[in-house]
């Protein structure tokens, strides 16, 4: 914590993230025409670049390389962590039929769950059929470049995402007793879910993730990779299993990771 010549405290290490947050942000809306939505599977070295004036940031890539093969980016657009999930869920999909069945009557219970929550047939036809057509293709083996042209056609990602926030918004409301305990000023759940879920580019956090994981039961790990110590920290949501997705998250961003 340091102060300034008016007296004010500030926190030193915040301010930094803050400043390096904006600055990734201006990178990324300028690139956004041209930046894939995912990324080829890319070497650390790509990041081990973009840090190679932050020694604070070294460190901690050089320690995903012990860790972890490689990585895949994300557009930054605020819904960077449901098309991480998506993409890397189903690649894994393609190698677990079984797996790919249960996940497929989740995606019709979500449906289902929606409309008995007041949701019209309307609001979430379009975006169900089109998830279930793409989890067809899944379970009849499409190749990965074929599940990567659809994750990269911003049409076909973004009802994706939709059903992925959608998802979200079921299970929160379904579970709204519970989650009502981590509302912030005594916000509603189907306010939140309103506000903070469903609408497109908004960025997800820690409830996001946990409701997304209880709901599909698929274990996750987020490695954290900021300027608070010199180590990675990593979070695993649903710990009683080994992850079987992890995230690379840095301020205000998610990419995939492989192991």
């Amino acid at each position: 914590m340091a102060e300034d010549d008016r007296g004010l405290h500030y926190d030193q290490e915040a301010n930094i993230d803050d400043a390096i947050r904006a600055q990734e942000r201006a990178i990324e809306k300028e690139v956004a025409t041209t930046q894939a939505l995912i990324s080829d599977r890319l070497d650390f070295s790509v990041l081990e670049e973009q840090y190679s004036s932050d020694e604070a940031y070294l460190l901690k890539v050089r320690e995903l390389r012990t860790k972890y093969t490689d990585f895949r980016k994300t557009r930054g657009d605020g819904n960077c962590f449901f098309r991480a999930f998506g993409f890397r869920y189903l690649e894994q999909l393609l190698e677990d039929s079984a797996e790919c069945k249960k996940f497929k009557q989740r995606a019709t219970q979500c449906k289902d769950d929606l409309i008995s929550l007041g949701y019209s047939q309307f609001t979430v036809g379009d975006f169900h059929d089109y998830f279930m057509e793409v989890l067809e293709k899944v379970e009849n083996h499409c190749t990965v470049e074929e599940l990567l042209e659809i994750f990269r056609d911003q049409a076909n990602s973004d009802y994706l995402v939709v059903y992925l926030r959608l998802f979200v918004s079921a299970y929160l409301q379904k579970e709204h007793e519970f989650f009502s305990c981590f509302m912030e000023d005594g916000k509603m759940v189907s306010d939140f879910c309103s506000q903070e879920v469903e609408p497109m580019n908004r960025e997800s956090d820690h409830i996001h993730i946990a409701a997304l994981t209880k709901m599909v039961e698929v274990p996750i790990r987020v490695v954290y990779m900021d300027r608070m110590g010199t180590t990675l920290t990593t979070h695993d949501f649903l710990d009683d299993a080994p992850p079987k997705i992890v995230l690379l998250y840095r301020p205000g961003h998610y990419d995939i990771l492989y192991f």
